[in-house]
């Protein structure tokens, strides 16, 4: 379970998803880096300088930036974003790439920032066709937490009453109607992407998708 790992193992599934994600982007054209990714409004390299400023940014700055945006959280994370954003999509693969090993955050257990990297790296690679999901074990971690509560996401409010059961690995919790799939797609269907519930089974499936 993911309390079972300590937290250098954590960081450590962590690094190798930034370093995964990284590999990944290396050779992506304009077009690509301009293309809309699955978190909202925004681009694949607004998403990229993100997860930048998520590895950047311990509390106090956070709570600083918070208080500034008098705790509008989407004007503070577009105001965290800018500031990570680099003025080309090499620059702000480089700025990502620095940030690789960090072990900076602001608040929570360390598997929700396992979690950062394991979903917003999804919301680049799906759009963009992009085959890699995360390790097994990195995104079993992050399913348990989002199962055990709602603190980044509303995961353990998605999956309340279901029975849910990983195709691939040992992540299973709960009782009632089953839905089934992949690891990463239960994790990317906690975290609220509607679109990974084509990938998943079960009669518990349009229950989850309702509440999303």
């Amino acid at each position: 379970m993911a309390n079972e790992l300590s937290r250098a193992e954590i960081w450590a599934m962590t690094h190798a998803e930034r370093a995964a994600l990284a590999e990944d982007l290396a050779e992506l054209d304009e077009t690509q880096w301009a293309s809309p990714s699955l978190c909202g409004e925004w681009t694949v390299e607004e998403v990229l300088a993100h997860l930048t400023a998520a590895a950047s940014v311990g509390r106090i700055r956070w709570v600083l930036s918070a208080l500034r945006a008098r705790f509008d959280f989407a004007l503070h994370n577009d105001r965290q974003l800018a500031e990570h954003h680099g003025a080309t999509p090499a620059e702000t693969l480089d700025r990502f790439r620095a940030v690789r090993t960090s072990t900076t955050a602001t608040f929570g257990d360390t598997a929700a920032w396992l979690g950062e990297v394991v979903v917003h790296a999804q919301d680049i690679r799906r759009p963009l066709g992009l085959p890699r999901e995360p390790a097994v074990a990195a995104a079993t971690a992050v399913a348990r937490f989002y199962a055990s509560r709602d603190f980044t996401v509303s995961g353990h409010s998605a999956i309340a009453g279901l029975r849910v059961t990983a195709t691939d690995g040992p992540f299973e919790i709960g009782t009632g109607p089953e839905v089934r799939g992949t690891t990463t797609a239960l994790v990317m269907a906690m975290a609220g992407r509607i679109a990974y519930c084509d990938d998943l089974t079960g009669p518990g499936l349009p229950t989850l998708r309702s509440r999303l």
